[in-house]
């Protein structure tokens, strides 16, 4: 998804005074909101039909979880989903990270830092708060469950990957920017994408937390 002056977004969340909140706040900062949604399947419905740049999705809601509609979202190419959640959701995070989901950030999350997420993830990058990701990732790590995080890349270890993507999966495991691994191994942006396309295909990941909840269990 490229970036844009004023990225358009989807508010998916089942309390119609959040949206509310969420619309005020993201329109106060010049972003678009295009459309909302109370539950997962109508989350996916207006994601097809309205294809904004970023879903802000709510993972917690009746029916269709927020989960299952991130995988189709993602795998459809309907938009980005940027997951708000909160510090008892670590199994639902965990999902959302399969399913593909471009960034996570608390609920808490003052309205500065969501707004910025929204610009970043729209710009086709991720956000991964360390404060979700770094409990998120090493329970995963722990999980009994953790080689099933994706069959596809199943076997491929940091040997198989070049010295310099090893340098970039190293920065996606901080939670680095394409800007901030520009800047820090003295290389392109550009060049700074293509190796990190380059990462995720060789270990099939779908995103940047998927990248890093990947090399997280290889490395055990």
């Amino acid at each position: 998804m490229t970036s844009a002056a004023s990225p358009r977004v989807l508010l998916a969340d089942d309390h119609g005074a959040i949206r509310e909140a969420l619309r005020i706040m993201l329109e106060a900062h010049g972003l678009t909101v295009v459309g909302e949604a109370a539950d997962g399947d109508v989350a996916v419905r207006n994601a097809a039909a309205l294809r904004p740049d970023v879903v802000l999705m709510d993972l917690r809601m009746p029916g269709r979880d927020g989960v299952s509609a991130t995988r189709e979202i993602v795998e459809r190419g309907l938009g980005e989903v940027l997951v708000l959640t909160s510090f008892d959701e670590d199994e639902l995070v965990f999902g959302a990270i399969r399913a593909g989901a471009a960034g996570f950030l608390l609920k808490t999350a003052d309205a500065q830092t969501l707004v910025q997420a929204v610009r970043t993830v729209a710009a086709g990058e991720g956000v991964l708060d360390s404060r979700v990701t770094r409990r998120a990732l090493a329970a995963i790590s722990n999980s009994p469950s953790a080689t099933d995080v994706d069959a596809t890349g199943e076997g491929v270890t940091r040997a198989d990957l070049t010295a310099r993507e090893q340098e970039v999966l190293d920065g996606i495991l901080r939670g680095w920017s394409n800007a901030q691994l520009s800047h820090r191994l003295g290389i392109s942006v550009p060049t700074v994408k293509t190796h990190v396309s380059n990462v995720l295909a060789k270990l099939g990941a779908r995103s940047r937390s998927h990248a890093a909840a990947l090399a997280r269990q290889r490395d055990r």
